[in-house]
């Protein structure tokens, strides 16, 4: 049987369509997705991520544990700062992509839904004898991003705290309801947001009144939507475990100075060589859309593949990410996507595809 989120109620009474996600029941859309990703970008949606995992370290080693398996710099944190990195095999592939947090002198560590047993039995594997302690608190709480340019309206009087002036990539402990909760100013859509942790029993609460707020409730298929218009990687797409940072575009998140760690000594041969493929951005012409696995050409010889496409309702035209051989070509160099045995022409453009506006 799937798990279910706290939120799992509050889905089905919308009627949203719920489907089978890494393991767990959640909702791919509750109207449509074009309308759910429009409320985003121009006003604020809500979304269930509680089956993301949120895995806690705690005890004196937890610091050097988490250098040793994560590519970005953990020491350098300042309290209440989360960042971005990769966890990687011996072989320099991406076993996923996380955010770590510190947090009131403890480490925290997002992972993906369909990598938190993974991850789990990878950091197991690595523990040392004595001093790390892991807690899994994915299903003792409750996680939801609000999304969009009016999400700090939505939220802002919601907690006795200062989110006005919270920084990108900073959280902050709050009460809700006299609860625990921690507000961070993340996201994964392209746009402005926070991304709230409570207790399991304060979800449906919350979900409540960000929903009484104004923000829309957005399912899956419109955050795919929105981090593929952002540029952003998803697991299983564009990162896998044959793919390195340095192919994904992601070698600002991988810090070789700072010692060792897992995947390094393999990233430092990557590194010298140089990527065999790199991650790039499609637009395509015309309406049809490529999906994963189509492949891309360049004077008719196949030089890669699409790792996601969809058909872009903020710039009203198919965009694409995937992979391709001649890492050096240049944006705007024409390509060809098969989509179902028919080609379609291409051209490589720069990532994001979409940038939120910059504040007057």
């Amino acid at each position: 049987m799937a798990l279910r989120t706290p939120l799992y109620s509050c889905h089905t009474e919308l009627r949203a369509r719920m489907v089978d996600f890494a393991g767990w029941d959640m909702p791919v859309q509750y109207t449509s997705i074009v309308e759910e990703h429009t409320a985003v970008r121009l006003a604020a949606g809500v979304f269930d991520i509680s089956h993301m995992g949120r895995l806690w370290f705690s005890g004196p080693e937890s610091l050097n544990l988490v250098q040793r398996l994560y590519t970005n710099n953990a020491a350098s944190l300042k309290d209440g700062q989360a960042r971005y990195g990769l966890v990687c095999n011996d072989g320099g592939g991406i076993r996923d992509d996380v955010l770590v947090y510190r947090f009131n002198g403890r480490l925290a560590m997002v992972v993906n839904a369909s990598n938190r047993t993974k991850i789990l039995d990878w950091i197991r594997d690595h523990l040392p004898r004595t001093g790390v302690d892991i807690a899994d608190r994915t299903q003792a709480s409750c996680m939801i991003a609000l999304q969009g340019p009016g999400a700090l309206s939505c939220c802002q009087e919601l907690v006795p705290a200062d989110l006005k002036n919270l920084r990108y990539y900073f959280a902050l402990a709050a009460k809700y309801h006299g609860k625990e909760c921690i507000v961070s100013r993340t996201g994964y859509t392209g746009e402005d947001g926070f991304e709230f942790i409570v207790p399991s029993e304060e979800g449906v609460r919350l979900w409540t009144d960000l929903c009484s707020r104004g923000a829309k409730p957005c399912g899956l298929g419109a955050r795919d939507t929105l981090r593929l218009e952002a540029g952003m990687p998803l697991y299983g797409h564009e990162l896998t475990e044959e793919i390195d940072p340095f192919e994904a575009g992601l070698d600002w998140a991988v810090k070789l100075e700072k010692g060792d760690f897992i995947g390094r000594q393999a990233l430092l041969t990557r590194r010298r060589t140089g990527p065999a493929k790199a991650r790039v951005g499609l637009e395509l012409d015309g309406k049809r859309v490529a999906r994963e696995g189509s492949g891309v050409y360049w004077q008719e010889q196949r030089v890669g593949a699409v790792t996601s496409g969809t058909f872009s309702p903020t710039l009203n035209k198919p965009i694409a990410m995937g992979y391709v051989e001649n890492a050096d070509a240049p944006p705007g160099s024409e390509y060809t996507v098969d989509i179902r045995g028919k080609p379609s022409a291409a051209r490589i453009v720069p990532l994001p595809f979409y940038k939120r506006p910059s504040k007057p």
